[in-house]
């Protein structure tokens, strides 16, 4: 979780650095320094919430991947015993 969070952080701080590169600004002037935590933050953010999708995802696939395989397991079942009935059935 952290690691996602720490991307996008320094994936907000390098938006700046690029606005200020195509404004041909300096990147750290002491009037435009205060961005940084700003960009630092909204990044951070988005990580964040972006962890909470994917938990919240994975809890989802996992749930249908349990229920898809209870109900394999239950077609295997009926199949192994209309196979086990089946012999029986030509016999008589």
């Amino acid at each position: 979780m952290v690691s996602r969070v720490l991307f996008w952080t320094g994936f907000g701080l390098a938006t700046r650095m690029w606005q200020l590169g195509i404004e041909m600004r300096p990147v750290f002037a002491k009037g435009s320094i205060w961005a940084y935590p700003l960009f630092g933050a909204i990044g951070g953010s988005f990580g964040y919430w972006l962890q909470g999708v994917d938990e919240r995802q994975t809890a989802v696939l996992e749930e249908r991947k349990r229920a898809i395989l209870e109900k394999r397991a239950r077609k295997a079942e009926r199949q192994a015993a209309a196979a086990s009935a089946a012999p029986e059935v030509l016999q008589a």
